[in-house]
C-alpha cells in the first residue's frame, strides 16, 4: 500500500493556506488510495534535536568510522527515526510559507537533522548520492507575489530551495503549486488558495 509524508511548516494551523491546500490534495489523494498511509510531522509540534553535543560527536564519529559510544549512539537515535519517515515514504507532500524569502527556520532545522550521510543520502568518488526514491509535492504559500523590484530569479529561495533539497537526497519527481498574494486582501487571498486547491485535488489524481 502507497504511503505518504506529510510535513508541516506552518504555524498557523487552521489559517494556513498552506496546510489548507495540502489537506486538499491529502483528501483527494486519499480517495484515490483508501489503502494508503499518512504520516504527518508538524515541525512546530515535533521534538527536533539541536546539532550539537553527542549529536555531533556521533555524526563524525561515523564519518570516520569509528563505534558509537553509549551517548552518542542514543543520541543518534532521534535523527535516524526522523530519517526513516522519509525513507519509508513513497510520496512526501510539504506545506510551506514563504519567510523572508526563503522557507521557515523550523523546516530548515527539520534538514539539517535529517540529511546525513547514509540516511538520506551517501557520497564516494562519484559525488553525492541521494537515497530517497519517493515523488514530492510542494506546496509554496506567499503573502505577496514576488516580482517586478525582487524578480524570482533572483530572491525565490522558497521553491529554489526545495527543489536544491530534495534533489540532494535523491527526489527528482517533484511538483510545485504556488499560492500567494495571501496578504494582498480576503479576496485575493480567497481566489488564490482556492486556485491551489484546484490544482492540488488534479494533481493528486496524477499520483
Amino acid at each position: 500500500m502507497p504511503h505518504l509524508l506529510s510535513i508541516e511548516a506552518s504555524p498557523r494551523k487552521t489559517r494556513s493556506a498552506s496546510i489548507e491546500v495540502a489537506h486538499a490534495f491529502l483528501d483527494a489523494w486519499r480517495a484515490r488510495h483508501p489503502d494508503g498511509t499518512v504520516d504527518t510531522l508538524d515541525v512546530w509540534n515535533t521534538h527536533l534535536p539541536d546539532f550539537d553535543g553527542e549529536v555531533l560527536a556521533a555524526k563524525y564519529a561515523a564519518l570516520a568510522g569509528e563505534s558509537l559510544s553509549p551517548a552518542q549512539e542514543a543520541a543518534w537515535r532521534s535523527i535516524r527515526a526522523l530519517a526513516e519517515r522519509f525513507r519509508a515514504a513513497d510520496l512526501l507532500v510539504f506545506g510551506v510559507p514563504m519567510w523572508n524569502y526563503t522557507i521557515p527556520y523550523k523546516l530548515k532545522h527539520l534538514f539539517d537533522v535529517v540529511s546525513q550521510k547514509d540516511l538520506l543520502f551517501s557520497f564516494d568518488e562519484r559525488g553525492q548520492n541521494g537515497l530517497l526514491t519517493a515523488k514530492a509535492v510542494v506546496i509554496n504559500a506567499r503573502g505577496v507575489a514576488i516580482g517586478a523590484d525582487f524578480p524570482a530569479e533572483i530572491y525565490d529561495h522558497q521553491s529554489t530551495y526545495m527543489a536544491t533539497w530534495l534533489r540532494m537526497v535523491g527526489v527528482t519527481d517533484v511538483h510545485q503549486i504556488l499560492v500567494e498574494k495571501g496578504l494582498m486582501g480576503a479576496d485575493l487571498d480567497r481566489e488564490s488558495r482556492a486556485k491551489g486547491r484546484a490544482e492540488a485535488v488534479a494533481l493528486a489524481a496524477t499520483l
